[in-house]
């Protein structure tokens, strides 16, 4: 393992004090004023920012019939959503599903109860859509034992207070994403539980699929183990309507076929994975995270 620089580590340090003090700023304010604070920010100070360039040509690229007016509304709209989402972070444990006046509405629920009742366990799939981190706390919050695979932020000590956040929310159970992840994850699906996951980054060493038309390196964990389980995968996506109000729609479950193609059985799960992403991007640009660089160049 590297040892820091000294000046990383002051710099590590600062930045984590810089979130703890914000973090506690944010949590003495109703979150829909939080939410309003960091979309102004990110609508204000996103757009200007070199990796937006990044943004505009993958909207371009999946996008060829829009405007330029139009691409500018959806990446102004996108760094919006950012903004809401990281100051978000500070009320996480906060928001409450399942409730009367619940600021989260969930539809299809009939299709988790499915998958409860099956007692295969499941593995539920999505994307960087709005607030992406309330989808795993829905799931515990119906009493679903939940493991989430993450990726750890490069400082360890911001990454720290991240996942502290995660476990007040009541997501305590994470596997990083590497060889320590997968063998938790083997272990976690072998007891029939379940398992929410993020498909829409770039794996360099990953399946290369369509999307949006263009080959994409993907991430095969979900049709991986759902082929080695015979468990469902869920497709669930999250919609911001107002402010920090949000939809969750859950998609009808599918399985990956285990034949003796074992490779040509995870394409195709793969394959549905990102068809369902796409049609969630198409319908709700703006929601999506296009700062990943999903395309080679």
């Amino acid at each position: 393992m590297k040892v820091p620089t000294p000046y990383r580590r002051v710099r590590r340090a600062l930045e984590a004090a810089l979130m703890r003090a914000l973090l506690y700023l944010l949590r003495r304010m109703p979150v829909d004023r939080a939410s309003a604070i960091g979309g102004a920010i990110g609508r204000a100070v996103g757009p200007y920012l070199g990796v937006t360039r990044r943004a505009e040509r993958n909207l371009r690229l999946c996008f060829s019939e829009k405007k330029e007016a139009e691409i500018s509304a959806i990446i102004r709209d996108m760094w919006d959503n950012i903004g809401r989402t990281a100051f978000e972070y500070a009320h996480l444990d906060g928001f409450r599903f399942y409730e009367k006046d619940s600021a989260i509405e969930v539809h299809g629920m009939a299709h988790i109860e499915q998958v409860i009742s099956a007692d295969k366990g499941a593995i539920f799939v999505s994307g960087h859509f709005a607030n992406w981190e309330l989808l795993a706390a829905g799931l515990v919050q119906r009493g679903l034992p939940v493991m989430t695979v993450y990726r750890p932020a490069s400082n360890p000590l911001a990454d720290e207070i991240i996942t502290g956040l995660r476990h007040a929310m009541g997501t305590p159970h994470q596997a990083p994403k590497g060889p320590t992840g997968a063998r938790m994850l083997l272990s976690w699906m072998g007891e029939r539980k379940y398992i929410a996951m993020l498909s829409d980054q770039k794996m360099n060493d990953g399946v290369e699929a369509p999307l949006f038309g263009r080959p994409a390196m993907c991430p095969p964990a979900a049709a991986q183990l759902a082929r080695r389980f015979g468990c469902p995968i869920v497709f669930a996506s999250i919609r911001r309507t107002v402010g920090a109000h949000f939809v969750i729609e859950v998609q009808e479950p599918f399985f990956v076929n285990k034949s003796e193609d074992r490779t040509g059985d995870i394409l195709a799960g793969v394959n549905e994975i990102n068809r369902r992403l796409e049609a969630i991007i198409r319908a709700y640009p703006a929601q999506w995270l296009w700062l990943h660089r999903r395309w080679p160049d």
